[in-house]
């Protein structure tokens, strides 16, 4: 009878003794060069995750809006009078520039976890198995947008808040919502051909009504830079308007993306659609509504500084209901992949 070889327990490895990985010099060259990759290689994030991501990425893309509203409306768009520091002598913010100057600092300190939301939202798209290349490449275009956003924050800062770099600013901000949210919904669906769930009529339609929300929010910064928010204390230069017909003006807007979007949620109910583009329209008529109230109440009352803050946020709040019914006319199952035959799995058991 063969003797058998008695095999001990780990637990009998002293103490001392760790087990180091061998890391090769090419190893950390590559790591250095791709340090995504050597994540995704060490980390595969549930679905779930990758959406949490992306959505935190979504939520604080508003979250700078409004912070940035607030710099405006408290007049502390020069309480931090140069960039990239705060004075010609201290990065931060000091005591003698006081509650303006916490304010504006403390605004481009939320850049940061901006960056911060954006970057997790990479590092989980790029990690994800399979990795989906598209959902990357929103994360990075987020990414540029908002250093282009910061160097044009920057520049509006040495302009002396010229309300054109304003305006600008706000709407690269938009901008920045739009691929946002674009991400999100990616990262609800799978990679699959889209299949569009309503017919042309129905699409050109919801294309009409992006167009004229584009139009909204860009006379929209119009009226915020011929009005009386100037975002300083001192005398900051205004667009050359009549700021009452231009407000009138950003109505007649509003209440032709009202229209078009009770007309869509009609024409939906009369054709049958599916459950996803009918709520998200109905969604969508009950934010314009409340922003609606929000922007007739501000322009009777003078423009308080609270609902002007408020009536940005609702801003936001449109400009991703209106997308969010453009993605809902299409979906994206997952796509299906070939199935690994024997020789397939056999190079994937020796990899």
């Amino acid at each position: 009878m063969a003797e058998r070889t008695l095999v001990k327990p780990c637990t009998s490895v002293p103490p001392t003794m760790v087990r180091v990985p061998n890391v090769t010099r090419a190893d950390a060259l590559a790591a250095a060069r791709n340090p995504l990759a050597l994540i995704a290689e060490r980390w595969t994030p549930a679905p779930r995750t990758v959406r949490r991501a992306a959505l935190a990425a979504l939520v604080m893309a508003v979250v700078i809006v409004v912070t940035g509203g607030a710099v405006r409306l408290t007049g502390s768009g020069l309480g931090c009078p140069t960039w990239p520091k705060c004075t010609d002598d201290s990065l931060t913010t000091t005591s003698a520039m006081g509650f303006h100057g916490v304010i504006e600092f403390g605004n481009r300190m939320l850049t940061y976890v901006l960056c911060a939301a954006v970057g997790w939202a990479i590092i989980a798209a790029r990690s994800q198995k399979p990795w989906r290349r598209s959902l990357t490449r929103l994360g990075w275009a987020q990414f540029w947008i908002v250093m282009s956003n910061a160097i044009l924050g920057g520049i509006v800062v040495l302009v002396g808040l010229n309300p054109y770099t304003v305006a600008a600013h706000f709407l690269l901000s938009t901008a920045l919502i739009a691929v946002a949210t674009l991400m999100w919904q990616r990262a609800c669906e799978g990679d699959g051909a889209p299949r569009p769930l309503v017919g042309k009529a129905v699409q050109q339609l919801v294309w009409f009504l992006v167009t004229a929300s584009v139009l909204l929010i860009a006379v929209g910064t119009v009226v915020t830079g011929a009005g009386p928010h100037a975002g300083d204390s001192s005398d900051v230069e205004r667009m050359p308007l009549d700021w009452e017909t231009v407000s009138k003006l950003h109505a007649v807007l509003a209440w032709i993306v009202v229209t078009l979007t009770f007309a869509l949620w009609f024409v939906l109910k009369a054709v049958d659609a599916p459950k996803g583009p009918l709520h998200r329209t109905r969604d969508l008529f009950l934010i314009l509504l409340a922003q609606g109230v929000i922007g007739y109440v501000q322009y009777f009352t003078d423009l308080p500084e609270a609902l002007v803050a408020l009536h940005m946020l609702g801003s936001c709040l449109v400009w991703i209901g209106v997308l969010r019914v453009l993605l809902s006319l299409r979906e994206r199952p997952e796509a299906v992949a070939d199935l690994p035959g024997p020789s397939t799995e056999s190079a994937l058991t020796r990899a």
